[in-house]
């Protein structure tokens, strides 16, 4: 099934890296008491579990923390939560996707069967400590996904394919995180699940490009290859003009028929 081939499009990587794209620049106000912008906070962003920011957040310095201090709020993550095939895009399984010529090997043919469609899930979490910082980090990405938001993504370079991947917002979840007395640190956790439509190729194959075809035609179908009677029987080439030409050049096709067809 697999062939002995190793291949790796880093499909999931490459959807990991536009998703953090997409949040990566979400600044946030703080204002003074007479209303005037005061501060411009950048919120950071990082691929990271929940558990970890929360367990981050909580964190008080002693000898145990090796010198760590609690992250600063505002700040943003987000992870994957799972994969799953989705049979509504399912496409022709024998069908393959070519390229002629792609790179530096000019005189090959570049194949691949169909995409296999999965969706995968992703969370990104807002996390302040005020309701205030949450809600204009919230209100900076809902607008943009109604409910989804295409990505353009370099799918196949091999094959020249790029996709524009559909990212939907799903649903928004809203946690206070308290421990212990009302003195205790507070954090607002904003949960936003993403479905995201991502395809997946099978290994990439290199053929030859076929410049010169010879074929043998026959006036009397009960007659072969073997037949010594060469009376009825001839053949056809047809090639490409010039033999040396690449898929990118200007070149003719030439059709040669011997005489033996010809009478």
């Amino acid at each position: 099934m697999f062939k002995d081939t190793t291949f790796y499009h880093q499909h999931i990587r490459k959807a990991i890296i536009a998703f953090g794209t997409i949040f990566n620049n979400i600044n946030i106000e703080r204002k003074n008491s007479a209303g005037a912008i005061a501060q411009v906070i950048r919120v950071p962003l990082a691929y990271s579990t929940k558990q970890k920011f929360l367990t981050r957040i909580n964190r008080v310095t002693d000898s145990t923390t090796r010198g760590e201090v609690a992250i600063t709020l505002p700040r943003m993550g987000f992870e994957i939560n799972g994969i799953q095939y989705d049979p509504s895009r399912k496409t022709t399984v024998v069908q393959k996707n070519k390229a002629v010529g792609v790179g530096d090997n000019v005189n090959t043919v570049r194949t691949a069967f169909n995409s296999t469609p999965y969706n995968m899930n992703l969370a990104l979490y807002i996390f302040a400590k005020n309701q205030d910082d949450g809600l204009q980090c919230l209100e900076q990405v809902i607008p943009y996904f109604n409910p989804d938001f295409n990505v353009t993504v370099n799918d196949l370079p091999e094959l020249g394919i790029k996709r524009d991947i559909k990212i939907t917002l799903d649903n928004v979840q809203y946690e206070d995180e308290y421990e212990g007395d009302f003195a205790s640190r507070l954090s607002i956790v904003w949960t936003l699940n993403f479905t995201m439509r991502l395809n997946f190729y099978s290994n990439v194959n290199n053929v030859g490009v076929i410049k010169k075809a010879i074929a043998n035609v026959f006036n009397d179908p009960t007659m072969s290859l073997s037949t010594t009677n060469t009376s009825g029987k001839g053949t056809v080439t047809a090639s490409v003009n010039p033999l040396t030409a690449t898929p990118s050049d200007t070149y003719t096709f030439l059709e040669e028929f011997d005489e033996q067809f010809e009478t």
